[in-house]
């Protein structure tokens, strides 16, 4: 049995005692000033990166249906030959250890750890190592639970046999490299790369962006563009105010944000809203015996999902929320990972109306959730709108993408992409209401 660590979009904060938080050193007049980079080095090149699907390599672009594959491993792919050759110093090492245990397939987290490897034996310089390096990197391994410890080990072993046809004997390793404590530095450091739309999409080592601390309630947000992470202000900040942002999804209990904290980044959590506990009625709310039984039933869906059964989701949802129709909310957490995956797997189908109502639906407890600028919630926003302009409900639409838009701007950007791509959406909707009258 092979074993990963799950990540998010952060990680563990370095001891404060040994590292000072990041702080602003001068007054932010915009969030989005801020935002875009332009108080100090927020915009880094990705070290590493794992591509899970049809995402590019080197680009990390998507949305092309033919995409040219490694001829050699079979598992990189390309979004053109130029694309392929600036892949090709990364890739080249990984390549001959991906042929040698084909059709055996090492998981995110040993591939990436080999990449750092193969680049620790070069020798080449990183942008993002600019504030601080891999070998800064804390591994918190004396902190870690024996059952931590023993995944990493695991781990280990399997990219010993992984990287063989590269690296022989552990006497080739980078001097004074031990692989479980380098394991622990890139679990508790690692960021999940994703899409504008917060997909994942692989797993990339930052490590001057390590330099930021957590809390459940962040003044900054991290979104990628391509190959760049970029640390966006969502609120005015303040001269010698920490920076922070979010390791994790922070829907959810302030108990099990706690816990998750504390196994995968061995720190207990102390902010505000892990003290106050402010929204765990809202998240429990309704029948117990009911939430426990549709808590049950996630793990099963998102199997569903990774094998991409929709029609089997969809009876799955649509059971579950007649059952619960009238004894929880949809402020409970578990019932809105339902209304989630209902929604997503009638867009899949083309289910389009099935698939606004079950939207319509998240809106307000992601409001309730994801408070402030919140990229989550903008993104949810700017699909409730996609799917309101797509059945011709205009008005709604318009009002919907302009609350999408007056989150995205803050939390990714003007220039991104996928604002980009929703003031184009905007601006039809509206050419479309003016055709109307």
């Amino acid at each position: 049995m092979t074993h990963d660590v799950p990540l998010r979009n952060s990680r563990r904060p370095l001891s404060s005692n040994l590292v000072p938080p990041l702080h602003i050193t001068s007054t932010s007049s915009s969030t989005s000033h801020y935002g875009r980079g332009d108080a100090g080095a927020c915009a880094l090149q990705v070290v590493i990166r794992i591509i899970r699907g049809k995402k590019t390599e080197s680009s990390l672009q998507t949305g092309k249906e033919s995409l040219l594959r490694c001829s050699q491993c079979k598992m990189a792919r390309y979004c053109n030959a130029t694309c392929q050759k600036l892949a090709w110093p990364d890739h080249k090492r990984e390549c001959k250890c991906l042929r040698a245990v084909y059709p055996n397939i090492p998981t995110d987290m040993t591939r990436l750890v080999a990449r750092i490897i193969f680049k620790l034996l070069t020798g080449s310089p990183c942008s993002s190592e600019e504030l601080y390096t891999v070998s800064d990197l804390q591994s918190n391994i004396k902190e870690m639970s024996d059952e931590m410890k023993g995944s990493l080990g695991q781990l280990a072993v399997m990219l010993q046999f992984y990287i063989k046809e590269e690296i022989h004997d552990t006497s080739q390793l980078p001097p004074g490299l031990n692989l479980l404590h380098l394991f622990g530095q890139v679990t508790c450091n690692c960021f999940t790369i994703s899409d504008g739309e917060m997909q994942e999409l692989g797993v990339g080592l930052y490590p001057s962006v390590s330099l930021l601390n957590h809390s459940c309630d962040p003044n900054c947000v991290i979104v990628f563009e391509g190959k760049l992470l970029r640390l966006h202000a969502v609120r005015q900040i303040e001269v010698d105010e920490e920076l922070t942002v979010s390791y994790i999804d922070v829907m959810a209990t302030s108990q099990d944000r706690r816990r998750q904290l504390t196994k995968q980044y061995c720190f207990a959590c102390d902010c505000n809203r892990c003290e106050m506990a402010d929204k765990d009625p809202d998240l429990l709310a309704g029948d117990e015996h009911a939430w426990k039984e549709v808590e049950e039933s996630i793990p099963k869906l998102e199997e569903l999902r990774s094998a991409g059964n929709w029609e089997e989701i969809v009876d799955m949802c649509q059971a579950t929320l007649g059952k619960n129709r009238d004894v929880l909310p949809d402020t409970n957490l578990y019932l809105l990972k339902v209304l989630d995956a209902a929604m997503d797997a009638c867009i899949h189908l083309a289910l389009w109306e099935e698939a606004l109502s079950y939207g319509v639906r998240t809106l307000q407890p992601y409001q309730l959730y994801y408070a402030g600028a919140h990229p989550v919630r903008g993104v949810q926003l700017m699909r409730v709108g996609k799917l309101q302009h797509h059945q011709g409900r205009l008005e709604e639409a318009l009002d919907t993408l302009k609350q999408a838009f007056d989150i995205l701007k803050v939390t990714h950007g003007r220039e991104h992409s996928l604002t980009g791509n929703l003031q184009q959406i905007l601006a039809e909707c509206k050419a479309e209401l003016s055709s109307r009258t």
